[in-house]
């Protein structure tokens, strides 16, 4: 029987990659899908495009990070980042890449699972799901957010389980699984966690510990030296138009968030009746840790805007690991 390994969000991680696929055990012939973004961020974004591209038995589908390089090519948009740093590392290939990345599916519909990169809405065929939805885009999460107040993956009403990735839905280096019908295949390996497979038809999990924290690496190797002047180190990070455009697309899921802890502290009729001390250290159990707790607080006392968020974040990068707290909102 032949099996397909689906590889979550690889982004440039080849080693890894390779470390999968032979602790899957396939067989000669068996297939193997990368669920989309399998570019920028790791250190080799060119190999992994390339066995994509050039081994038969294997498939990728459009993430988000492939449109991007698509739509910018287009002048649709400018590059990130992470972007800009894989176009260097394709050198003079990278017109061949855009045209092999503007060529793949939005998804992969197999016998047993279906195959996207981002978010199914729920009522919509998968023929006439917004592009923007099944990548995963900042526009596909705005559409979800302002016609739905529920996660998408709670609202999946497709006639087979759906496989994705995009985001760490669990936060770990564990893959995520919602009602045995909606499976999260993202596990930030880039960011030094593991990259996570499924095998069809047996649903079978499979991983690999992350090497490094390559996205890391790769910031450091090509950040220029810091001048002799002192500035914020955020400023190493400039904010495009189109990103800053996206910054204020997640103001109101925050702001959303903070609302639904208040609420839900709300309902305690004791918590009225606390200081505003207690009251605030309640919502920082709730909140957790890190940037996404200080941009909650922030919004929590009417404080968040695009300036106070710029500071929190730093760069533009941090909004995708933002979003994966956020429960797939």
């Amino acid at each position: 029987m032949m099996q397909t390994l689906v590889v979550g969000d690889i982004h440039g991680c080849y080693e890894e990659l390779q470390d999968l696929i032979q602790k899957a055990g396939l067989s000669e012939g068996d297939l193997i899908v990368s669920i989309g973004d399998c570019v920028d961020r790791g250190p080799d974004t060119p190999a992994v495009l390339r066995y994509f591209h050039e081994q038969q038995n294997a498939q990728l589908i459009m993430g988000n990070h492939e449109r991007k390089h698509v739509r910018a090519s287009r002048h649709e948009v400018k590059l990130s980042r992470s972007q800009l740093i894989s176009k260097m590392q394709f050198g003079d290939e990278y017109s061949k890449a855009l045209e092999f990345m503007g060529s793949l599916p939005l998804y992969l519909d197999l016998p047993e699972a279906l195959i996207v990169h981002g978010y199914f809405e729920p009522g919509v065929p998968v023929e006439q799901q917004l592009p923007s939805v099944l990548c995963g885009t900042m526009g596909g999460d705005k559409h979800l957010t302002e016609h739905y107040s529920q996660p998408w993956y709670e609202l999946y009403d497709g006639s087979k389980p759906i496989l994705v990735g995009h985001q760490n839905y669990s936060g770990t280096d564990q893959p995520f699984v919602y009602q045995d019908r909606v499976f999260g295949l993202d596990t930030d390996c880039v960011t030094g966690k593991s990259l996570t497979g499924l095998v069809l038809p047996s649903f079978r999990f499979v991983s690999v510990s992350s090497r490094a924290n390559h996205w890391l690496q790769i910031r450091r190797l090509y950040t220029p030296p810091a001048s002799s002047k002192p500035h914020p180190s955020w400023v190493e990070f400039p904010w495009e138009p189109s990103e800053l455009q996206e910054l204020r697309d997640v103001i109101p899921i925050i702001n959303r968030k903070a609302e639904e802890i208040t609420q839900s502290l709300l309902s305690d009729a004791a918590y009225a009746n606390l200081s505003a001390r207690k009251q605030a250290n309640l919502f920082s159990e709730r909140a957790g840790t890190g940037k996404d707790a200080t941009l909650l607080h922030l919004a929590r006392l009417g404080q968040l805007n695009e300036e106070s968020a710029r500071k929190v974040l730093k760069s533009p990068d941090k909004l995708k690991e933002l979003l994966s707290r956020f429960d797939g909102t």
